[in-house]
């Protein structure tokens, strides 16, 4: 037990604070106040690190692939007025995110830009200490067959439960494998289960809205756009197309 009493204890530190300097506390309440206010803020950055360390376990890796974990706002390229609104809509998501829990769907052919701005709003929800999570319809799937197997290290119950835990999730790729009935049943869960928490779901995807609606159904369709929810057409060529070698 330390020979010091709280007030002289903090005696001591003040005196040993260079001139001038104003001390964060001055009384004994204060400090004890300061300290439990360091162990919260310890005791959460610690919850986060363990909370983030369990999304990349989902899918063995980070949030964001590497290949778009340095697309931002600033970098992408709008060379028209449809790109301009893409970007301005996105932007303004990641500004407003957390006033609502609308999602976002972003249709559009490979190439024109749906992953860098999907990957923008995930970096800046990232550097707000928010869990992204950004995977393809294929990979979860995958994951979620690899559940069913024998000494699984993981259930489907807990993949389901990390999935609807993430503050933003977003699927990629859906509709590739169109006609896969249990496609459609896992999706459907994921998404009815996250918006009934109002956790946001953002997609990606190469299907129109008739398609869509077809695939995920009406009930998932309109909670999408709701409360702040956005749906933007990337309708114009492919950039890779107009790349020259």
């Amino acid at each position: 037990m330390s020979r010091f009493s709280v007030q002289e204890r903090l005696q001591l530190l003040q005196r040993a604070v260079p001139a001038g300097t104003q001390p964060k506390f001055t009384t004994p309440e204060e400090w004890r106040a300061w300290q439990d206010e360091q162990g919260r803020l310890s005791s959460q950055r610690v919850a986060e690190q363990n909370r983030q360390a369990r999304f990349q376990a989902v899918l063995g890796r980070s949030g964001i692939q590497e290949l778009h974990r340095g697309c931002t706002f600033e970098n992408y390229v709008a060379k028209h007025e449809g790109q301009q609104n893409a970007l301005d809509k996105a932007s303004r998501y990641a500004s407003d995110f957390g006033n609502g829990f609308g999602g976002f769907i972003f249709s559009g052919g490979c190439g024109t830009g749906k992953n860098h701005l999907a990957a923008a709003i995930g970096n800046a929800l990232l550097a707000r200490n928010k869990s992204v999570l950004v995977v393809t319809v294929p990979d979860l799937m995958m994951r979620f067959r690899e559940t069913y197997q024998d000494g699984a290290r993981q259930t489907e119950a807990s993949l389901m439960n990390d999935l609807c835990n993430v503050d933003l999730l977003v699927l990629d790729d859906i509709g590739v494998q169109r006609g896969n009935t249990n496609e459609g049943v896992i999706l459907f869960q994921i998404v009815d289960r996250r918006l009934a928490n109002k956790k946001p779901v953002g997609m990606l995807t190469n299907l129109d809205a008739n398609a869509l609606n077809e695939l995920l159904g009406a009930r998932i369709m309109d909670r999408m756009t709701m409360d702040g929810g956005m749906w933007v057409n990337f309708n114009w060529s492919s950039y890779r197309t107009q790349v020259k070698s």
